[in-house]
């Protein structure tokens, strides 16, 4: 099979959250992703990546143009027909693809480098992130480079948010988005190694407390002023630090992965 890689624009499975997402929020995300990402997409020959949502550029900004500016073609798979159509309207030179990540119709082998960030850690169980590790593995060139971030279990906020009904955080507005099984960095590394990949750095990203600050952000995106919306951001990223703690596990919201395709 080729390379050529198409959007159903017929289909609609339409995973996108109920709520909309807090500007300053978006930001400090894109930023905090955007920062871990920089040193591993430099000094490298990418001809394609592959993001493995499109949900932040439908959004914002996004990884987009830190992708596009160190690949020669980006590509983005999603299975919502919507999210696909709203990211490329912002971007008109992202390639689209409706799939499910776990079943890519494409070929093997014909990316340079995989980010996925935040995507296997919505399917229903372990064996499903297993299965979506496989499948990037397969499409990945020998020597590629996968750039992963998992929800991270080992720290107590994220596996209390997992244990309660999702009905109710939901009602509550703490989760707008469907959440699914996902694991520690412990775990985390034996799947991503039990797939056929070597992992080369193993950390944590995202460390501020989320559920504070994106109830603070949402305030601050209706009333504060330029300046006070530039210093939260500040605040927040202060809270980055953290990924160089022993206790980085415990404080980081996400794992973040660096493994290539031997």
């Amino acid at each position: 099979m080729g390379t050529t890689l198409t959007l159903d624009d017929e289909a609609d499975v339409d995973v996108s959250p109920t709520g909309s997402p807090c500007n300053l929020w978006r930001l400090h995300s894109d930023a905090v992703n955007a920062r871990w990402l920089t040193p591993h997409l430099s000094g490298q020959a990418i001809e394609r990546v592959l993001k493995t949502d499109v949900f932040d550029e439908a959004q914002t900004d996004g990884l987009y143009p830190l992708l596009s500016a160190r690949a020669g073609r980006v590509f983005g798979v999603d299975l919502s027909a919507r999210m696909l159509a709203a990211a490329r309207a912002r971007f008109a030179q992202l390639h689209g693809i409706q799939a499910d990540v776990r079943w890519l119709p494409c070929g093997d082998a014909v990316f340079d480098a995989v980010v996925s960030n935040s995507t296997l850690d919505h399917f229903a169980s372990v064996a499903d992130i297993a299965t979506g590790l496989a499948e990037l593995y397969r499409v990945l060139r020998p020597g590629g480079q996968l750039l992963l971030t998992l929800d991270n279990r080992a720290n107590p906020a994220v596996a209390l948010r997992n244990a309660l009904p999702f009905r109710l955080l939901n009602r509550l507005g703490i989760v707008p988005y469907s959440i699914g099984a996902t694991c520690g960095p412990r775990r985390l590394r034996r799947l991503v190694e039990q797939a056929g990949f070597e992992v080369t750095e193993l950390g944590a990203i995202l460390h501020c407390p989320r559920v504070v600050a994106v109830a603070v952000t949402r305030l601050l995106d209706e009333y504060a002023s330029a300046q006070m919306q530039r210093g939260i951001l500040r605040w927040l990223t202060a809270f980055e630090r953290a990924a160089t703690w022993r206790t980085r596990f415990v404080t980081g919201y996400f794992v973040a992965l660096v493994a290539y395709k031997r």
